[in-house]
């Protein structure tokens, strides 16, 4: 185990920490820890003593879920449902009672048989009872009769259970120990007996006779030719059915019964909820998908797993009174198959047998907010840290990595272990399809970063609404990668006309004050998105006014000041492009960490300081009456644009005359818009200019139209 842990260490700290240092990650590397960590195996190990101790904990040789491929026990979070085609088959049982009783099936009536449609033929030898409804007219003659299993011939009674689906097959139901867990539930309600037929490798035992060393689906196959051969199969029909896999191998997970280390969930399930209700999940449709896998779980969750590798459950047995012996907690972390208890069991033994299973892996990543807060270490450090304040997690580990973890820190602390919870998706490939190496589809991030840089890697995985899932599109990593070329060209430009630039504040003109107030705005909508971790609509307010207000509108309106004679006009221009841009910057920061960090040193010489570590920008003006003409500007640069590319011009080229008719006073920003679209003469005139207009296109309003006139609303748009 100790080679394959360096192994897996030399991996990590050749590949994956690189990669992350690679993409930006912003952590302190000094508390790396791995959960494999004799540190992390004492948290593992305290928390089982902490629980065993207060009632948390037990043992029981109990149906359990089990993967024959792993051979090892499963928690219900390990078990996914799939779906897939199989059979229903039509078997007869002969019944072993006095008197005659017929069976009608198809209109063909038979005598002293019983018709069970089953999924599983294969566990035809571990069935133990037969079920019908006690209100199914019927069958009622039968209850209290047995049955004679097919190709196996002990006998099994005939009961009666409210919980039998009449409509289902023929309203007959085998109970097998045990095929699912309604079969589990019967046996335990009606006390049946136990005739386990699957061994841990999943191949069938002396019970199944002949079937014996058979696998489950070779001794399903070879049963149904038997069935069939005897007449006894008188019908299949295709079924469509949702069956448990484990969520390794999707193997289709067996139930056997075997000794398991279990923790007590199913007695506080209301209690799981409450605690899921305190935490503010992100999105909040997620704490819903939390609350539906807590109310319908239906096992207390086991913790053993019978793996080499794993943190060994801190547990021996006395050889004398089969007493449970826990270490000293000071001792831990502990191996039983290597370390001994200290001293002698209380009836006077000293053999002592060392449990040989280990923790599933949830039983340490559950404790991974006690880990960081230094829990049963460092008591003021953890009183200070803990709860944490946000868990960043993907959706699909809702039922394990966060149900656990709330689990935990319910049962130790009797409190939340975090305040916020963070739910991200996943990138899937161009089909929307999941990630797989097996399957080809895998992006390597390398590449990207190779490619297009790690910026407009983290640029495009910032794309997504919180919680969903982005099918990768090499195109997006492209127009990330064109913001980011946009940003740097736009930063040099800045740069070049910066030198000698003031800090302090000058006598600013209407549109300064108007880009410095829409970038107010844009800070304050960018501090309330990424409050509630909606990076996406951060990302995207910060990259719309960077682009469009910045770059196409004030950069092009100050241009002429810049290279003007203006002094006074050219130092307020310098001023408010570097303010900007110095927010600008930092708003980009977490998406582009890299370039964001190059453009504040080469253009802020005098900051020392990483732009990581300043404060995030503040708004830092209000002002409603530049807004206003501000935004007037751009519209009218806007239609003088048009004009120009419809009739053939450089959007540089000279105009002697342009006359602006509006009922606003635009007087503040004529020598703006003048200077930006090279006009010598910029007249305002009040009212309409003597032109004649005609209607050259209608754009129908379907959101009114379609309520007035319903169904006849494409007639009315062809008349119109």
């Amino acid at each position: 185990m100790f080679s394959c842990l360096k192994e897996v260490e030399r991996i990590e700290e050749e590949n994956i920490k690189p990669l992350f240092v690679e993409l930006g990650f912003s952590c302190d590397w000094d508390l790396l820890y791995r959960t494999i960590d004799p540190w992390c195996q004492r948290v593992a190990q305290l928390s089982f003593i902490d629980l065993y101790k207060k009632g948390h904990v037990y043992r029981s040789n109990e149906p359990t879920l089990w993967c024959t491929h792993h051979q090892t026990a499963l928690a219900q979070a390990e078990v996914e449902d799939l779906e897939r085609e199989t059979k229903l088959n039509y078997i007869y049982f002969d019944l072993d009672a006095e008197g005659d009783f017929y069976f009608n099936f198809n209109n063909e009536k038979v005598k002293n048989k019983i018709l069970i449609a089953t999924t599983r033929p294969e566990l035809l030898c571990s069935c133990v009872g037969i079920f019908v409804h006690p209100y199914d007219e019927r069958y009622k003659g039968l209850v209290g009769k047995n049955a004679i299993v097919p190709l196996f011939g002990h006998k099994v009674p005939i009961m009666a259970d409210e919980l039998v689906e009449r409509e289902f097959g023929t309203g007959i139901v085998m109970i097998c120990t045990f095929g699912d867990t309604a079969d589990i539930e019967w046996y335990r309600k009606h006390k049946l007996p136990l005739r386990i037929s699957v061994r841990e490798d999943g191949t069938l035992n002396e019970v199944a006779g002949k079937y014996e060393g058979l696998s489950v689906k070779g001794a399903k196959e070879k049963i149904i030719d038997d069935l069939k051969e005897k007449k006894i199969l008188i019908n299949q029909e295709s079924l469509t059915q949702v069956v448990g896999v484990c969520w390794r191998c999707e193997t289709p997970v067996e139930f056997i019964v075997t000794e398991q280390w279990f923790i007590k969930i199913l007695n506080i399930k209301n209690e799981l909820i409450e605690q899921g209700r305190k935490i503010n999940w992100y999105p909040e449709f997620y704490r819903v998908r939390y609350e539906n896998w807590v109310e319908n779980l239906n096992w207390d969750w086991c913790i053993s797993r019978q793996r080499y590798y794993g943190i060994p459950i801190p547990v021996w047995y006395c050889r004398g009174c089969g007493k449970v012996i826990l270490p000293k907690e000071e001792d831990l972390p502990v191996d039983p198959e290597i370390d001994s208890p200290a001293g002698k069991c209380s009836c006077s033994s000293s053999g002592f047998t060392p449990e040989e299973d280990v923790f599933d892996t949830w039983m340490t990543s559950s404790m991974t907010p006690e880990i960081a807060c230094g829990w049963k270490e460092d008591d003021a450090k953890f009183r200070r840290i803990f709860p944490m304040s946000m868990r960043p997690q993907a959706h699909d580990i809702i039922r394990t990595w966060a149900f656990y973890t709330i689990l935990k820190a319910y049962l130790h602390e009797d409190d939340v272990p975090w305040r916020d919870v963070m739910m991200s998706g996943h990138g899937l490939d161009s089909k929307g399809k999941k990630m797989s190496k097996s399957k080809g589809n895998v992006v390597l991030p390398h590449r990207m970063v190779g490619q297009y840089s790690a910026d407009a890697l983290r640029y495009w995985a910032a794309s997504v609404t919180l919680g969903d899932d982005l099918p990768f599109q090499e195109k997006d990593i492209k127009t990330g990668h064109l913001m980011l070329n946009k940003l740097w060209n736009a930063s040099r430009f800045v740069e070049m006309h910066s030198k000698d630039a003031p800090k302090e504040k000058q006598e600013l003109r209407s549109v300064d004050r108007w880009i410095l107030t829409r970038l107010s705005e844009v800070i304050s909508q960018y501090h309330e998105h990424f409050r509630v971790y909606r990076i996406t609509k951060a990302k995207k307010v910060v990259a719309q006014f960077f682009k469009h207000d910045f770059c196409d509108f004030y950069l092009e309106l100050i241009k002429y000041r810049l290279y003007g004679d203006d002094e006074e006009s050219k130092r307020a221009a310098q001023y408010t492009a570097c303010t900007s841009l110095s927010g600008i910057l930092k708003l980009f920061a977490p998406f582009a960490p890299f370039i964001t960090e190059e453009i504040h040193h080469s253009l802020f010489k005098n900051e020392d300081e990483s732009i990581h570590l300043c404060k995030f920008p503040e708004p830092i003006m209000k002002d409603a009456e530049s807004v206003k003409l501000g935004e007037l500007a751009k519209n009218i640069i806007y239609e003088i644009r048009k004009w120009k590319s419809d009739n053939g011009m450089a959007l540089n080229a000279k105009l002697d005359v342009v006359r602006i008719y509006t009922e606003n006073n635009i007087g503040a920003v004529v020598d703006d818009i003048s200077g930006a679209m090279n006009i010598s003469r910029l007249d305002v005139m009040a009212g309409k200019p003597e032109v004649e207009e005609k209607i050259v296109n209608v754009t129908p309003n379907f959101g009114l139209i379609g309520p007035e006139f319903g169904k006849d609303t494409n007639k009315a748009v062809l008349m119109i």
